[in-house]
């Protein structure tokens, strides 16, 4: 149980998909105009993480690799089309203010990634927990860029979900004369993501624009994430040994030809004599 909660921490904190990894981009700059469409994306995908996550791991070792991916993508494919049709129903508002970006969810590169860097490679219950993980911490990612631009380009929270008397369109925070309504535009979606990322330098966390926090951070993310559970270390020593036989092969070849040459000498040598 211990890895289990350890999948958790490291998809919401240690290796989140949206400001540490950087993943899954397009649904996070699109969505996130209001709290509530972030949140239903972020719902949406942590289901298809959790079960894709399950049904691949209890497969893996029946599924052929030369049709892995294929596989995966039907596996992922059926389960949004399940979420796809029970949002139609029972959500239909949130349906269409997310449109086309549902059936996306199949090409979203974290749920892909997950399924191919640990899944695969993982009993079943610590890959359910690690696609629980990484999905919550996308639907918090997601909900933090929500708020902050609805709060600033709209002026209010929970529209449509909380109607009162006074506001029968969600609470107003900010006046009309005072919101900046840039931020509902897709200019804002960037604009919001680097102040998020940029708080995140500021307080040392780890992102991938601050790699010089951790020992755990290169190439802009977690090599865990590309190398499954390969340590930062281990990729280092592979490269130094990959560098000190290339250096071993080219002395080799100098003193090869160091060899020859002086064979060519002597020779030379002996036919004047």
């Amino acid at each position: 149980m211990d890895k289990s909660l350890e999948r958790l921490y490291n998809g919401v904190f240690k290796e989140n998909p949206t400001f540490v990894l950087m993943l899954g981009m397009c649904p996070t700059l699109a969505v996130t105009t209001s709290f509530v469409n972030a949140v239903g994306m972020g719902l949406s995908t942590t289901a298809v993480l959790m079960f894709s996550n399950l049904i691949i791991s209890a497969m893996r070792n029946i599924i052929p690799d030369r049709v892995r991916i294929p596989a995966f993508i039907v596996i992922v494919a059926s389960l949004v089309t399940v979420v796809q049709l029970l949002m139609q129903g029972y959500t239909p508002e949130l349906y269409k203010s997310l449109g086309i970006y549902i059936p996306l969810i199949v090409v979203n590169c974290i749920i892909l990634g997950r399924a191919e860097s640990y899944a695969s490679k993982n009993p079943a219950i610590p890959s359910f927990f690690d696609g629980l993980g990484m999905g919550l911490g996308f639907t918090i990612s997601l909900s933090c860029i929500g708020i902050v631009r609805e709060l600033i380009g709209g002026g209010t929270f929970l529209k449509g979900i909380l109607p009162v008397a006074d506001f029968p369109n969600g609470i107003v925070i900010i006046p009309d004369g005072y919101r900046i309504s840039i931020f509902v535009l897709a200019p804002g979606a960037f604009f919001v993501l680097a102040l998020l990322s940029a708080l995140q330098n500021h307080f040392k966390a780890p992102s991938a624009t601050n790699t010089g926090n951790t020992s755990e951070m290169a190439c802009g993310g977690n090599c865990a994430a590309c190398f499954g559970e390969t340590k930062l270390e281990n990729h280092i020593t592979i490269d130094k040994d990959i560098e000190k036989k290339e250096l071993e092969a080219k002395k080799k070849k100098e003193e090869a030809l160091a060899k020859a040459k002086a064979a060519k000498e002597n020779a030379n040598a002996g036919e004047g004599k």
